[in-house]
């Protein structure tokens, strides 16, 4: 019964999208949340591909804070479930499909990059991965993600980290749009040297006006690991790219 409860939660929130049978639902339990989740794992000792979720509906079209921020966009389910490597996690943020106790707009405004937000997508990764590399894939506010738990957390054997539109420095982000900052938010710009050291390659959309490519490319410093991807915006336009970050290995 849960699994169907939690199956219709996935697809309600956003236009329909099929499930390959191969990817198997599972809510990891951490010290602070549970996590929703969509697993294929055939060959538990090789490279992990883990696809790290946005911000989601975190905000209505007037700019308020919303009751549930579950992502309307099937960008990056449509990408975990079109891999076909052999190890593949989907990984939703904290309080998307789930609401834990704890959960409060808090968690998904100011704080959506708290300490205990990347503490709980850590555990919910090593639980599963263990030891075994990992590539992240994180999109947009899931690209903060994968570059904290990659550097501020260590203990992951992080192979690469893919991003697409990603938020690299929320603070150069808020600033850019005018925007409050993050405050109660870790931001990956105070472990850029750390970050530095991991492979790594960004795709920007050149009609992203959500995450300009200007932002991206102030973070990272090196045009050769930026890929600049035509007509895509911050949702839409992403298709191009899929096979070569399905081939990614």
């Amino acid at each position: 019964m849960l699994k169907l409860i939690v199956m219709f939660l996935f697809l309600c929130g956003c236009a329909s999208i099929d499930i390959p049978s191969s990817f198997e639902y599972k809510e990891i339990k951490t010290r602070s949340f549970s996590i929703a989740s969509w697993q294929k794992i055939t060959s538990p000792n090789s490279v992990y591909k883990i696809y790290i979720e946005g911000d989601g509906y975190a905000f209505n079209a007037r700019g308020k804070a919303t009751q549930d921020p579950t992502p309307h966009s099937n960008l990056v389910k449509e990408l975990a479930f079109g891999d076909n490597s052999p190890n593949v996690i989907y990984l939703a943020r904290p309080c998307q499909y789930i609401k834990s106790p704890i959960c409060s707009q808090r968690h998904w405004t100011a704080a959506r990059f708290a300490p205990e937000i990347i503490n709980a997508e850590y555990e919910a990764i090593k639980s599963t991965v263990g030891d075994n590399p990992v590539i992240l894939i994180g999109f947009s506010g899931g690209a903060q993600v994968a570059g904290l738990i990659a550097t501020a957390k260590p203990g992951l054997n992080v192979k690469k980290i893919i991003t697409i539109a990603g938020n690299l420095d929320h603070l150069a982000w808020t600033q850019y749009h005018k925007l409050p900052p993050l405050s109660e938010s870790m931001n990956l710009e105070s472990y850029r040297n750390q970050f530095a050291k991991i492979l790594q390659i960004h795709y920007v959309g050149t009609k992203d006006k959500v995450i300009p490519p200007v932002l991206v490319n102030q973070f990272v410093g090196n045009n050769d690991l930026i890929i600049k991807v035509k007509n895509a915006s911050h949702n839409e336009g992403w298709e191009q790219i899929y096979n070569n970050i399905w081939n990614e290995k």
